[in-house]
């Protein structure tokens, strides 16, 4: 690998890595209703099958009880950043399956802004990273590396360089060797925007899909693959992100966290195929 899998979880699940980072890309064609909104038993059905997938597993529940166990405290750090926020439905099937593995609900939460003042994320265990993929107009995509800018005192020291040293906040001690699973979101993503809280119906579409593993170098690296199949696609020529998302690429030659070479990650696309980008 080009860099270190950055997991703590069993280390026969940390097998499953060495030769090469999963990632699984899942999408259904029928995920949203008529109302653009996601249809919650088809979530569950794409999570589950990506998880179990990712875990040569043929039951979603044995595959959560691989990722956590009763004894952990479980923190799903979301995104609540409006209009693209981590969708709710997605946030409850990941609570119920972690409940399924025998987590008990007074052990699992959910935040994003507020992280740092929740009792529950101070004595977490596990973490489940999950948000949507979009551009950013500091980091040129929010990724999944930079979910967790906020598990620090002063997001904004971040900001300098492109952000290029996002990667470094996943050795504070909030945060280290916790994450289980990570879950980028591409039900409508946003594929092009100008400011810092840019945003556009015009620069999204119905992707529909989901990017899930262990390694978030890998994931997000393959989510950039997407993001910019699809400015090429819209603009009829090359459009590099601006400011490039060197965070990402970072992430591996500097600071090991994970691969974002292709040729090391292994991708393996379930479902709708059409138009997928990648």
């Amino acid at each position: 690998m080009a860099g270190a899998l950055y997991f703590s979880g069993p280390m026969h699940l940390f097998a499953l890595q060495t030769k090469g980072s999963r990632v699984i890309l899942i999408r259904n064609k029928d995920l949203l209703d008529d109302q653009d909104m996601p249809r919650k038993e088809i979530v569950l059905k794409m999570l589950d099958e990506a998880v179990s997938t990712l875990l040569d597993e043929k039951d979603a529940v044995k595959a959560w009880k691989r990722l956590v166990s009763p004894a952990d405290v479980v923190g799903i750090k979301s995104n609540e950043w409006q209009p693209i926020c981590t969708p709710p439905v997605l946030e409850d099937v990941i609570k119920q399956r972690i409940k399924d593995a025998g987590v008990a609900e007074t052990n699992i939460g959910i935040n994003d802004r507020g992280v740092l003042a929740d009792p529950l994320f101070k004595r977490a265990t596990a973490l489940i990273n999950v948000r949507p993929l979009r551009t950013h107009h500091w980091s040129g995509v929010g990724s999944l590396i930079k979910n967790y800018i906020i598990f620090t005192e002063d997001p904004s020291s971040y900001h300098d360089d492109s952000c290029a040293d996002l990667a470094s906040i996943w050795e504070l001690p909030i945060v280290k060797g916790k994450t289980r699973l990570n879950i980028l979101v591409l039900f409508a993503p946003l594929f092009h925007g100008m400011g810092p809280h840019h945003y556009s119906p015009d620069y999204t579409w119905p992707y529909k899909g989901l990017l899930v593993g262990f390694d978030p170098v890998a994931v997000d690296a393959t989510g950039v693959r997407i993001l910019l199949a699809k400015r090429r696609q819209h603009f009829g020529e090359e459009r590099p992100l601006n400011p490039p998302p060197k965070h990402v690429f970072l992430a591996d030659t500097r600071y090991h966290l994970g691969t974002a070479d292709p040729q090391n990650i292994e991708l393996i696309k379930l479902g709708w195929d059409e138009n997928s980008l990648i």
